[in-house]
């Protein structure tokens, strides 16, 4: 049997247990145990399926257990719990972050409130975006971090995310303790969307006088990469979206053009430091960063320019050796325009 037969097989388990405690003939409180353990170890990269899957399989579970017409009377009241936030019912998602209180269960369900952010009902949104702080409080940490950091590298592609939706966000990134875990995060992850988180980390303050640590200690090299490139520029860049721009539109010809959006940065370490550090790392794609903004900056460097060009062009890699002799030829002829 594959792998994820056997977690679709343990999650329907897990939601026939759940609805079953919360049936009539079942158990007073709903048990939720079964399925915030095998929803802990769902991946959060296949987040839309497995919230699909958990809606259709908690959708049937619940229509199997319709208790018969005639027992009406014992109905009990209805409970709200974590899962209605994925229910088909616009009220009951709504209902569900209102009326929810206590730590999340897990990272899944955390990320489950913050999708509602990109709910397709305007109320439920707007629900997500009063109750969404007061449930991060709340929560474990670890879950806000391991949540914010899937959601804060596909935002772009949410359709109904508003900007005051973002804000909510960026608002709970700032809490000292996610930040200081969103930090350790960039610099510890030896895998996952770091160099993207870092870019949309950049949209607050909390990266500000860190970001030179980032560059020299971060175990991905295209971090590394753009912190170095951020401290370069002075500037933090990341992706917004795309908008449609009209090429033609006699022929309804048109593109999608990448937005971006910035912010200046203060950086006390001297150019030629950055270039010196830079030009040492041990991955060839922050060295390459480095052999670009040497050619760019050759004019306001001194006779230390030569020295890194010439360190560059003897570099191993094909990418940074090919810059360093761009570099020592525009160097050359810069001296012989010099002679004449």
């Amino acid at each position: 049997m594959k792998k994820s037969q056997i977690v679709e097989d343990k999650i329907i388990s897990a939601v026939r247990t759940f609805a079953s405690s919360i049936n009539p003939s079942g158990k007073v409180v709903a048990d939720m145990s079964e399925l915030i353990e095998v929803t802990s170890q769902l991946p959060l990269s296949s987040f839309d399926y497995w919230e699909r899957f958990i809606r259709s399989e908690f959708h049937s579970a619940i229509r199997g257990s319709t208790p018969s017409k005639w027992k009406v009377w014992s109905k009990p009241k209805e409970l709200v719990t974590w899962i209605d936030l994925i229910s088909w019912d616009g009220y009951k998602r709504e209902k569900a972050l209102r009326a929810l209180s206590g730590t999340a269960p897990n990272t899944f369900f955390f990320s489950l409130a913050v999708r509602r952010l990109n709910d397709w009902v305007p109320q439920v949104r707007r629900a997500a975006r009063e109750k969404l702080p007061e449930i991060a409080n709340s929560a474990d940490p670890k879950y806000v971090v391991e949540a914010l950091c899937v959601t804060l590298s596909n935002w772009n592609s949410w359709g109904r995310i508003e900007e005051a939706d973002k804000e909510v966000l960026l608002k709970i990134i700032c809490k000292k303790e996610i930040a200081e875990s969103l930090r350790s995060k960039l610099v510890s992850s030896a895998s996952g969307p770091m160099p993207s988180l870092f870019s949309q980390l950049g949209r607050t303050p909390i990266l500000d006088g860190r970001i030179e640590k980032i560059a020299k200690s971060a175990i991905q090299p295209s971090v590394r990469a753009k912190a170095y490139r951020s401290l370069f520029e002075g500037r933090v860049v990341w992706f917004e979206g795309r908008k449609w721009e009209w090429t033609d539109i006699r022929y309804c010809e048109g593109r999608l053009k990448p937005i971006v959006g910035e912010r200046a940065l203060e950086v006390e370490t001297p150019l030629l430091d950055l270039l010196e550090l830079s030009s040492e790392d041990r991955s060839s794609i922050v060295r390459r960063v480095s052999a670009e903004i040497l050619i760019r900056e050759l004019g306001n460097l001194d006779s230390k320019a030569r020295a890194l060009a010439e360190r560059f062009a003897s570099d191993n890699s094909h990418s940074v050796s090919e810059r360093g002799d761009f570099a020592l030829k525009k160097l050359e002829e810069a001296a012989c325009a010099d002679v004449s």
